[in-house]
């Protein structure tokens, strides 16, 4: 079996990559791009790289899936490049691999359930993901995304747990909970749990789960089991990165966003009080149509107002077929100057994190390259290599200005 696979975007696509080995198994001299589409970007990315790849090896077979080519098939068929294009649930089903069209993309908003697919390990990371929803039902005027993975459904409580057993038997201390929008999950599930439920239910059940972590949340959507979970569970790992995307309420209400500046701010003040040791990052966009400077500001002062370490900054990109793209459009220069004013303050905000992290005792799980992740998802150079997967107490020496150092 020669397969390669090439992962773009988000913890989701990675969780994802691990099921397409086993599912194209059979498969000989094959390179699967498993796509990202939340920007233009990714897209471009993703086809220089189809591109480049075939040039190093042309007799390999050219096989993209995710969430580009879902959303644009048309597009990735089209390159002379591409053997085949598998939508996003085809390329979890191995009699998918198995077929022969060479466009197999369903309809993504007919899928009604998530399927359990057992992964054994993740490849290349230290920490493991499980996917414990799919698809989102909100449709932001910025966000394709919807188009690419369906609306939202989730994996019921026992596989998730059955999964996480799965995953810490196989020698995994950190377990990450990943899915597109996973503060909405359990609507679709008998009794409708919510994602603090699952966290308190996997804590219990799991209890070699040594640190939980969860991806990116909807602040909006969060639960009060969630939220007591923060306060009261300690293997609950104090880091949330929030979808935030704007700080001014008029561009928020343009976005289609169900959370106001208000809400953000009230929200991290609450969980600080819950549990003070938490950090917060946050994905914002640059230049959104018809910001103005004076809402911009508002964005950036969203950063010391919500006390936001760790910026994942977007300049605004126009998806074809999303409401935003018909708005009336900034000009680039002006979008890539603030995102590199957002970057800017970002870079300030970390290094005050940084700062004040100097002298701290900090627990640091151990990854490859002789680096590691504090509880609060901090990088941190190690004084010597330690092998993957421990977790270890440290003491915070000083930092570089991006990561912290250790002794």
């Amino acid at each position: 079996m020669s397969i390669d696979i090439v992962t773009f975007g988000c913890r989701l696509n990675i969780a994802e990559s691990e099921v397409i080995k086993r599912a194209a198994a059979h498969i000989d001299n094959a390179v699967v791009f498993n796509t990202c589409a939340v920007t233009s970007e990714a897209v471009r990315q993703a086809r220089q790289n189809i591109r480049r790849i075939k040039r190093e090896k042309p007799d390999a077979r050219i096989i993209v899936t995710g969430c580009a080519a879902q959303a644009e098939p048309g597009m990735f068929a089209a390159m002379p490049e591409v053997d085949r294009v598998l939508g996003n649930e085809e390329k979890l089903d191995a009699r998918a691999w198995a077929a022969t069209e060479r466009v197999a993309v369903g309809d993504i908003m007919a899928a009604k359930s998530l399927t359990a697919h057992a992964v054994d390990h993740i490849d290349g990371h230290t920490r493991a993901f499980v996917q414990v929803q799919n698809g989102c039902d909100h449709r932001c005027t910025f966000c394709i995304i919807p188009f690419g993975r369906g609306n939202s459904r989730s994996l019921p409580v026992d596989d998730v747990v059955a999964q996480a057993r799965r995953l810490t038997g196989n020698g995994y201390r950190e377990i990450v909970l990943t899915g597109v929008d996973i503060t909405s999950y359990g609507a679709d599930l008998n009794g409708a749990p919510r994602l603090g439920t699952l966290v308190k239910w996997l804590l219990r059940d799991v209890p070699e789960i040594a640190r939980l972590r969860l991806s990116s949340i909807d602040s909006v959507e969060a639960d009060d089991d969630l939220l007591d979970a923060l306060a009261n569970e300690p293997r609950l790992m104090p880091h949330l990165h929030l979808s935030l995307q704007a700080g001014d309420d008029m561009i928020l209400k343009r976005m289609k966003r169900r959370h106001s500046r208000g809400d953000a701010i009230a929200f991290c003040n609450d969980v600080r009080r819950l549990r003070p040791d938490v950090v917060f990052g946050a994905d914002i966009i640059a230049g959104f149509p018809t910001e103005t400077e004076d809402m911009f500001r508002r964005s950036l002062d969203l950063v010391d107002e919500c006390g936001l370490t760790q910026l994942h900054v977007f300049p605004f990109s126009p998806r074809p077929g999303t409401p935003a793209a018909r708005m009336p459009q900034l000009d680039r220069a002006i979008i890539k100057e603030r995102a590199q004013r957002l970057r800017e303050k970002g870079e300030a905000s970390l290094l005050a994190f940084l700062d004040a992290q100097i002298g701290a005792q900090r627990q640091v799980l151990t990854e490859r390259g002789g680096i590691g992740r504090t509880e609060q998802f901090t990088a941190v150079r190690l004084a010597s290599p330690l092998s993957p997967g421990m977790i270890v107490d440290l003491t915070v020496t000083g930092h570089d200005g991006r990561q912290l150092l250790a002794a």
